[in-house]
């Protein structure tokens, strides 16, 4: 890319911007001999170079800029959210987004409290809010009960950490706690969300996300990607073309985690999977997450699956395909 850059910046000065702005310089100078053109583009090619440097720097050495949304319209939820942006924004390491221009900035985009989105949903909820990462969450407090307990309460605060630029879910937590007293669990929960704990650990994860996307920003790969070939939308699209789509020796089934029992999480995970020629899983990646450890546990099942390979014409392929798992929780 930085070669393809400096051979359209030379060819864009030499070829025809420097000649049409000054026509009678140019005839002068060839008149003479010397190459100024050609040593205009160069001093052109490396102040340019030196702005792009310049300026990555620059943005380096800003915080990240980072939004928090609403957690739920109950008390509890406006005081987990406005808890976690005052703690962050006194660490002075994040600037964080006024909660009314967050606010007003997801109910343009349509955002409705899902925890439950693509990357691509997550992108563009991102863009909206205009910053580098955001925190979505979910507070609330249940009256719950148990053999051990016929009546008690459960506070909890889901929070998730999204990277506004990839969609990528970067961390997920659910801090929980009970007592027989609605007020005394709440209590609990706001202590810990006020601690240097989770702050801190938050912001470590913003700080090594936001240089690995910075480094991926700058970084120049010569690296090409294989090319493997998508899978058609449906089988008589597959039909059409030849193609006959990766099918796995048998289907299994990921782990409901203790976690989203805990939260009563109904979700859908999907991951785009590479299968090789020889029927076996590559790489693998998430384009819709859900959090609470159904991500892990997704991955975990398809790393054990196995499949006759996509044909083409009667000619194992490699093919790139979607598998979705949709997450219920199991009746007791």
């Amino acid at each position: 890319m930085a070669v393809y850059l400096k051979d359209r910046l030379t060819e864009h000065n030499c070829n025809g911007g420097f000649h049409a702005k000054a026509p009678r310089y140019a005839r002068v100078q060839r008149k003479r001999r010397l190459c100024v053109p050609w040593r205009l583009c160069v001093k052109s090619a490396v102040a340019f170079l030196a702005l792009i440097i310049t300026s990555a720097q620059a943005n380096a050495n800003q915080p990240p800029v980072l939004s928090v949304l609403d957690f739920g319209s109950t008390a509890i939820a406006k005081q987990a959210s406005e808890t976690i942006r005052a703690r962050l924004r006194s660490t002075g390491e994040v600037t964080v987004v006024d909660a009314d221009l967050s606010r007003a900035a997801a109910k343009g985009i349509g955002y409705t409290g899902s925890l439950n989105l693509t990357v691509n949903e997550a992108r563009d909820l991102g863009a909206a809010l205009a910053g580098e990462f955001y925190i979505l969450g979910d507070t609330q407090t249940l009256r719950r009960s148990s053999f051990e307990s016929p009546v008690y309460f459960e506070s909890y605060c889901s929070i998730f950490l999204v990277s506004a630029r990839t969609g990528r879910l970067l961390l997920w937590e659910r801090p929980s706690f009970e007592n027989a007293e609605a007020t005394k669990a709440e209590a609990r929960l706001s202590q810990y969300l006020a601690a240097d704990a989770l702050s801190q650990r938050l912001i470590g994860i913003i700080k090594k996300s936001h240089e690995d996307e910075r480094i991926q920003r700058t970084v120049l790969t010569a690296s090409a990607e294989a090319v493997i070939e998508e899978a058609p939308e449906d089988e008589k699209a597959a039909e059409v073309q030849g193609i006959r789509t990766p099918r796995p020796y048998r289907r299994l089934r990921p782990e409901y985690t203790q976690s989203a029992a805990r939260a009563d999480a109904e979700a859908t995970v999907d991951v785009v999977v590479d299968v090789g020629a020889d029927g076996e899983v590559g790489e693998i990646q998430i384009v819709r997450w859900a959090g609470f450890g159904l991500d892990e546990s997704t991955i975990a099942t398809v790393r054990q699956l196995h499949f006759f390979p996509a044909m083409k014409n009667e000619t194992p392929i490699p093919m790139r395909v979607m598998l979705r798992y949709n997450f219920r929780k199991p009746p007791r």
